[in-house]
């Protein structure tokens, strides 16, 4: 009798330990794909309609730049620039770290290269002292109902088309200065121009060190700040047409 008692408990022990190696091993492999592939990423405000909604859920491709400290989980300051480094493109739209605050994420889309002359003239984006193409396409109208806004198709010289709002007519940022974007910097915009602080305000440029990764695909959206785990919200917040969309 005591035999199989002490079989129980060996079995038991055994199945335990088993099931903390399989948390165990769920965990590291999790914290590697974080780390090293793709983070996830929640749209916390609207400077990036009409492309990217508050409740949309994305992942950042944390490989197709090379990795910086800012790649690593709280930071650690353990080498400058980037390794592996792979080079941005114009119109990419990029997870970085506040320049001010490391410590916080902005999400924008990528108009200025290293070496470019920045400047918004009644709302319109020029390069290098060219306007950058842009026709009206139409209006949006926000959820939930509000004003219609006029939607501009704006083409970048590289040939990346994306659609941005234009909510006033004579926003604080539709007229700035010139910007003359530093080596190995950014200038980003948010797609929402009359409602994003970008590198037009207090953000300013972006070291090459502070980008994240691009954003690559929405796999996951609900309206209405619905948490994603309320699954009984599901049938009347989830947006199902933005599911594993490609950005």
């Amino acid at each position: 009798m005591k035999l199989a008692e002490d079989t129980k408990s060996e079995n038991a022990q055994s199945g335990l330990w088993e099931t903390a190696k399989v948390i165990f091993q769920a965990l590291i492999l999790a914290l590697v794909v974080r780390t090293f592939l793709f983070q996830p990423f929640t749209i916390p405000s609207g400077s990036m309609m009409p492309n990217l909604l508050v409740g949309d859920y994305l992942f950042v491709s944390k490989y197709t730049y090379g990795y910086s400290r800012y790649s690593l989980p709280y930071a650690p300051d353990l080498f400058d620039g980037r390794i592996w480094e792979g080079r941005p493109e114009r119109g990419d739209i990029v997870v970085f770290k506040l320049p001010s605050d490391p410590r916080v994420d902005y999400i924008k889309r990528i108009v200025g290269m290293p070496g470019d002359r920045i400047q918004v003239l009644d709302g319109l984006l020029h390069i290098n002292g060219e306007p950058v193409k842009r026709e009206a396409t139409g209006t949006w109208t926000p959820e939930g109902g509000g004003p219609e806004i006029p939607v501009f198709r704006e083409t970048l010289p590289n040939g990346v088309s994306y659609d941005t709002l234009d909510i006033f007519s004579r926003g604080e940022g539709d007229n700035t200065e010139v910007f003359e974007v530093p080596a190995d910097s950014y200038f980003f915009m948010g797609d929402n121009r009359d409602n994003s602080l970008d590198s037009r305000f207090d953000v300013g440029y972006v070291p090459l060190e502070n980008l994240v990764g691009p954003a690559r695909v929405i796999f996951f959206s609900v309206r209405n700040d619905a948490h994603p785990l309320a699954i009984w919200r599901w049938p009347a917040d989830m947006r199902t047409s933005r599911l594993f969309k490609g950005l």
